[in-house]
């Protein structure tokens, strides 16, 4: 990928903003998108309401951004974002071919009159495979559209990322960190401070719980190129020996 791309997530469902259902398209984003030196900038989260949506996709669309969209392209009247991407576009809906021979595979006779629904996309789309149930999903405009089951939806991303060639091998992370038991962040902040300044390179990060029994601790760790990480954990360390902390390791250093 020549240039970084700025990733957006839009999850789409009333189901979500009433409290039904609980998002997992995001972690599950996440655990793609970061092995390949890839973040996601903003995630969105709409109803199926169709003017609000198309709205959105409109401005959207405008964007250069590489977008993934989860949920709406059922068949069933409350699944409007793939008429909305249309409207968006000022594109007519069409059945893609390929599309339709994978509906009429899995389902034959059963994917009339309605499955067939399903093949509906903005004129000029690809398919994204499903090989959950062979229904597709369709990309058009560094937008790529799947359905909102995370089971089908994770595979689907992949396979975008794959063939879309959607990875910065330059930018690459890792992550390391420790959990300082008992302990305050506050009593850090001089040395995160510090810490910034020997390594800018790095995204340091603090992170406090309160537990059940009133105890306090806080996780502790940084982002970056392995080899900085591996200097900066060692300045880490150090300074938890120097304080005499209780601590435990909360992650490998590995790339993620």
């Amino acid at each position: 990928m020549k240039n970084k791309a700025t990733i957006r997530l839009v999850i789409i469902g009333d189901e979500i903003l009433s409290g039904k259902r609980q998002d997992r398209h995001l972690a599950q984003a996440v655990s793609l998108l970061k092995p390949r030196g890839l973040k996601i900038s903003e995630v969105a989260i709409l109803s199926d309401e169709p003017k609000r949506l198309t709205a959105f996709l409109a401005q959207s669309f405008a964007c250069q951004d590489v977008v993934f969209c989860f949920g709406g392209i059922g068949a069933t009247p409350d699944d409007r974002t793939r008429q909305c991407a249309a409207k968006a576009l000022g594109l007519p809906l069409e059945r893609h071919p390929e599309a339709v021979a994978e509906i009429e595979t899995q389902f034959g006779e059963q994917a009339y009159p309605q499955r067939i629904r399903m093949a509906e996309y903005p004129k000029g789309a690809a398919i994204i495979p499903n090989a959950y149930n062979r229904v597709p999903g369709f990309s058009i405009q560094n937008h790529h559209f799947m359905p909102g089951f995370p089971i089908m939806a994770k595979p689907m991303m992949a396979w975008v990322l794959e063939h879309y060639n959607l990875e910065d091998r330059q930018c690459i992370q890792v992550e390391h960190s420790l959990r300082i038991m008992d302990g305050h962040e506050g009593d850090w902040v001089a040395f995160m401070e510090q810490f910034e300044r020997n390594f800018p390179q790095l995204r340091l990060f603090s992170l406090p719980s309160i537990h059940e029994d009133g105890s306090r601790s806080f996780e502790l760790g940084m982002e970056g190129e392995a080899s900085v990480v591996l200097k900066g954990w060692n300045v880490l360390m150090q300074e938890v020996k120097n304080r005499g902390c209780a601590w435990q390791e909360e992650g490998e250093l590995n790339l993620l």
